[in-house]
This record gives structure tokens, sequence and C-alpha cells, in this order.
């Protein structure tokens, strides 16, 4: 892939699951960010890169594993506040990141403090930093995409938890599929300009649902009151706590944002009357199986259970 023209995300072949979760997070980032676990050659780092292409900053920061505290946050200029009274403040990565996509690749080989910190920042929305009784914050707001391979390490499960979505893949997919990417790997290898210049509608439409569900449509879902029957969910599902619930309501936002009040009560009128029953549950977890459900709101094709 050339470094001016990513691959398009609406290009992707055999991963909706994983383009429905990159694109709820990106919708309300205080979803908590996307831990994708799979092995190599999954299109991992291709669909964070092309995620980053349908935002209006186009921001991907890649976050090194061997980057420091200070690197990630910034740094105050403590000699600026001494001599002018000034507070002088550097830009770290998260800075760089806002509005955009901050990309961790073998995030479960980061230090345990920098992811912590990462997920407070996404949780939040702000980054605070605190020196010798100076303080600087500014607004973070960026999808947080974190890769790992189970082979090279596990996450911690405090850590696990804080995630938002967590997609796990695999490589083995139908012949069709793998001939798909192979195609369109090659045609965009030959031409880059001109496979992107095919794909520019699909994306341009793509981005445009993208700022329609983070605009007012999400806010007024946001403030409606939920069902009391959601509260159960945690009992009828082993859950504990309010969070499971907080986060799944949060996550089914941006299915609800996408669509037009008006079609969503034809097309649940219509299930009624049908007998349509929901999707099945998805074999991934930690909020997979809303992405699941959320494919077709983002015109991708859903995966079989």
């Amino acid at each position: 892939m050339t470094l001016d023209t990513p691959f398009p995300f609406t290009a992707l072949h055999g991963q909706p699951l994983l383009q429905s979760a990159l694109l709820l997070a990106t919708v309300d980032p205080l979803i908590g960010g996307v831990l994708v676990e799979g092995p190599r050659g999954t299109a991992k780092s291709t669909a964070a890169r092309a995620l980053a292409a349908l935002l209006p900053g186009g921001r991907f920061v890649n976050l090194p594993l061997s980057a420091s505290e200070e690197q990630l946050v910034g740094s105050l200029d403590l000699e600026a506040v001494l001599q002018g009274g000034e507070v002088r403040f550097r830009p770290g990565l998260l800075a760089r990141a806002h509005e955009g996509v901050l990309y961790v690749d073998e995030v479960n080989l980061l230090a345990d403090g920098l992811v912590d910190l990462l997920l407070d920042v996404c949780a939040s929305g702000v980054n605070r930093i605190e020196r010798d009784g100076i303080s600087h914050a500014h607004a973070a707001r960026l999808t947080l995409v974190g890769t790992m391979n189970p082979e090279e390490g596990e996450l911690r499960p405090q850590l696990l938890d804080r995630f938002g979505l967590f997609v796990r893949l695999d490589n083995v997919l139908p012949p069709a599929e793998r001939q798909a990417i192979v195609r369109a790997r090659l045609a965009f290898d030959a031409d880059p300009a001109a496979f992107a210049a095919r794909h520019a509608p699909a994306q341009q439409a793509l981005a445009a649902r993208i700022a329609s569900a983070r605009g007012p449509a999400a806010d007024r879902i946001q403030r409606r009151r939920p069902r009391a029957g959601r509260r159960a969910v945690p009992r009828r599902r082993g859950g504990r706590g309010a969070r499971g619930p907080g986060d799944a309501a949060r996550r089914a936002r941006p299915c609800g944002a996408r669509r037009p009040r008006g079609d969503r009560r034809r097309r649940h009128r219509r299930g009624r009357r049908t007998g349509a029953r929901p999707p099945p549950p998805c074999r991934s977890g930690g909020g997979a199986g809303v992405a699941h459900a959320a494919a077709p709101a983002f015109g991708l094709q859903r995966t079989a259970a």
C-alpha cells in the first residue's frame, strides 16, 4: 500500500465485522476503542489506515511500543512558566490524533500504564497533563484501534475489559472471498490512484453517513430515556453492575443514528408483521454482537455466525 493513497475502506473484503466495529467507534469515540485480535494477514492495519481516510482530518497516528508517557500525552515547558508565567504545551501523540485514528500494533506488548492512560483518555475525550502543580487539558476525541496476536502474549483481563469493542478475526475465508481480496490487492498495486477513483463515490457516501451519525441524530438518541427492560441485561447474561448495559447502549446508538427515525419505525413494524427474528449472536465478544448487527446499517454484508 502506498503512503499517499490508502486502500479504500469500502474496497475491503472478508471482514465486515471488523469494518462495523471500526465505524461504530468512529461515530462515537467515547465507546472506548476497538481491540482486534487475529493473526497476521487479516487486514488489521489496512482497515485502520483506510478508516482514517474517511475522517475530516484524515489523521492516522501510529503509537510505537517504545513510546514514553511524555511522548504520548505531551509535556509542559516549566521553564517558560517560571520565567514568564506562560504555560507552554508541547503536543504529544494524543493531540496529533485528535479527530483521527490512533493505532497501536501489538497493544498486548505495550506497557500496562500506557494502555490504562490511553483508555482513560478515550473514555473522557480529554487529555490532562499535570506537572509540579501546573496543569493543562485539551480535547482528544480519537478512535483508538489496538491490535494483538494472541501467539505473542495476552492482554491483562482488567485492560481487556476496558475496551469498548472486541473483534476476533481468523484467516479462514471462503475461496470466493480470497479471490476477491487478491483481485482487489493486485488492482490497487497496479494503479492506486485509479483504484481509489473507482471507489470514490462509495467512500464519499460512507463518509457522509459517518458525519450524519456523529451529528444531532446521535445526540437525540443519547438523550432518550432507556427502557426499563434493559436494566435486566446483566443478570440474564451473567454480567454484574451497570457497566455492561451502559456500554451496550452507547454501542447501539450509532446504529440508530445512521437511519432516519421514520425509517426505523417502518422497519420495526414490518419486522413485527413478518415475525422476523434478530440476527444470531456473533462468535466474538466485548460488543462484537452489536457490531455484527450494525453491519447492514453501514452498507456492509453481515458474516454468518
